[in-house]
């Protein structure tokens, strides 16, 4: 487990490009190992510009040495106020390298999901460039409600877009493990790119899989709104999720737009 960046956090982003005078963010994050795993494989940055969540896959310290790569990789992007997606592509692909540099042939089968957000300035105006590898997720909650802005890459999902699986019954899939896209196993990473508004008062919630499969989105949505401050709120979803079942390691970053 790798955590970077303050777990409770505030910060004030000058972001050149645009008519405002900056943003004020504030921010928790955790992770925890869960009941079932006696190692954590799960990392996190939560650095502005970027917050992001990697979940390792390979076993033991493998899939830890995976997601330790990709959310060092980010951070190397972190000393200026905003970032480009090609840098964010370009950090994964730096991560794929590691990640095969630092394992042997006995662990072939190593990799890592990643999702997050990076603030990027487009057209005068302030977004989250919305990045995701494999099944880890990112929500944006504002006044209209929660949504759920990544689309796992998974087999289920596939079976869900497809119509061939309802998505209540996903979770309960004996394919719900198995991820169609990663970083790590020598191959070029392949993310999905959202573009979100930074809008005042609005919210993001970025987890590994370890959460998700424990609350449904209404769970998660309930739970949000009855936090105010994001660290009570990643506190009280680590905590539900645990009291759940806590199958998997579990991360969750919140971020608010003061």
């Amino acid at each position: 487990m790798t955590a970077i960046g303050a777990r409770v956090g505030k910060a004030k982003v000058k972001l050149p490009g645009t008519k405002l005078p900056g943003i004020s963010l504030s921010w928790g994050a955790i992770t925890d190992t869960g009941r079932k795993r006696s190692h954590n494989e799960d990392s996190f940055l939560a650095k502005p510009p970027i917050f992001a969540v990697a979940d390792g896959m390979g076993g033991h310290a493998a899939g830890e040495v995976a997601s330790d790569a990709v959310v060092r990789r980010l951070e190397e992007l972190t000393s200026r106020p905003i970032v480009e997606p090609i840098e964010l592509l370009g950090a994964l692909r730096a991560a794929t390298v590691d990640i095969g540099q630092a394992l042997d042939e006995e662990h072939l089968g190593v990799g890592t999901t990643v999702t997050g957000a990076a603030l990027v300035v487009s057209g005068g105006l302030a977004f989250w460039a919305v990045f995701n590898v494999g099944d880890s997720r990112m929500y944006f909650q504002n006044a209209q409600g929660l949504r759920q802005v990544t689309v796992d890459h998974s087999i289920v999902q596939e079976m869900v877009s497809a119509g061939m699986l309802k998505a209540e019954d996903a979770e309960n899939h004996p394919d719900s493990n198995v991820v169609t896209r990663a970083v790590g196993f020598n191959s070029e990473p392949l993310p999905d790119f959202w573009l979100v508004p930074v809008e005042v008062g609005s919210r993001l919630l970025i987890c590994s899989d370890g959460l998700t499969k424990e609350l449904s989105n209404d769970q998660i949505r309930k739970h949000l709104n009855r936090s105010h401050e994001p660290g009570a709120a990643t506190e009280g979803l680590i905590h539900e999720a645990i009291e759940a079942g806590g199958r998997d390691n579990i991360t969750a970053i919140v971020v608010d737009v003061v």
